[in-house]
């Protein structure tokens, strides 16, 4: 096994806060104040009322960020007073463990585990998802957030379908629930339409969407963006390799323009493998040769000596 040091974990923790900078703030300290671990992006808004924090780290130091933050935002949220657009089920919604460099899936899932039962011992229920699923069905995070915060916190106690994999099986009087696991690389990539009517984003989100015969690999959702002039379709996509970010973006393109919408915009979330953006410059540069570029095509790639 390679030694910790050399061992690099990604972890993309969301909390159900975006309207409170303190609250984000206090939250982001935890992280920045565990020794190893390097914060990567911060985004947060009101219109999903959601914080997002990218940060890579050891193994160890990944781990220790994530339960201080944790801790925190167990303190300082209320699920009973959230609303947002983003589907959720907890203050600490969901965390996922990704293996960024010398660190197998395998690892990640041992550290996801850990994570979960050290939520449970806060007295929060804990759903594992992706490769952490001990249910096939959980492999997908919206079979666990059926319902959202409201319906899965009635339904938690009552329907064995929905029992948590870790701790008691009812809700957090403030925190909720939380969903945790070991899962590859995730690009969250978010398209901007030229129009104010959401029910547009809507369509076109759920034309891509995998469960509606989109495009496999492909989350979507429609939203409005407060005080904007466009409406935003929020996209996951859980497997670049197979579903490049062009694909997704020529798609809502096509799909937009039944309604005579442009693109307006694009934003994206966190961080992406460089991998990602070359794939994607294939298919706009439509280069003769080479036929596929790669990192040693980039000028920078020879800085280093």
């Amino acid at each position: 096994m390679v030694h910790e040091k050399h061992q690099i974990v990604e972890s993309v923790p969301n909390y159900s806060e975006g309207t409170d900078d303190t609250t984000v703030d206090r939250i982001v300290s935890e992280i920045e104040n565990t020794k190893k671990t390097k914060i990567v992006d911060v985004q947060y808004d009101s219109d999903y009322n959601r914080a997002v924090i990218t940060f890579v780290g050891t193994p160890k130091g990944v781990f220790q960020a994530n339960k201080a933050a944790a801790l925190k935002a167990i303190e300082l949220i209320d699920m009973n007073t959230h609303q947002g657009q983003h589907p959720r089920i907890g203050a600490v919604d969901v965390v996922p463990f990704v293996p960024a460099k010398n660190i197998t899936i395998k690892e990640c899932n041992e550290l996801a585990i850990k994570f979960g039962e050290f939520m449970a011992e806060q007295k929060v229920p804990v759903y594992l998802y992706e490769k952490s699923a001990k249910i096939q069905k959980r492999n997908d995070i919206d079979n666990i957030r059926i319902g959202d915060y409201e319906g899965l916190k009635k339904t938690i106690e009552s329907n064995p379908e929905h029992a948590p994999d870790l701790g008691p099986s009812r809700f957090h009087p403030t925190a909720g629930a939380t969903i945790t696991g070991a899962r590859d690389p995730l690009i969250s990539f978010n398209i901007n339409l030229g129009t104010t009517n959401v029910k547009i984003a809507k369509n076109v989100a759920k034309t891509i969407h995998l469960r509606s015969g989109g495009l496999v690999n492909i989350k979507a959702m429609g939203t409005e963006l407060e005080g904007r002039d466009c409406v935003q379709v929020g996209i996951s996509n859980i497997n670049y390799k197979k579903t490049p970010l062009y694909r997704q973006m020529e798609l809502v393109r096509i799909e937009a323009a039944k309604y005579g919408v442009p693109i307006v915009g694009t934003e994206l979330i966190g961080i992406l493998p460089l991998e990602a953006v070359l794939n994607s410059f294939d298919y706009y540069l439509q280069l003769e040769s080479p036929k596929k570029l790669k990192e040693e095509h980039l000028l920078e790639h020879y800085f280093d000596f």
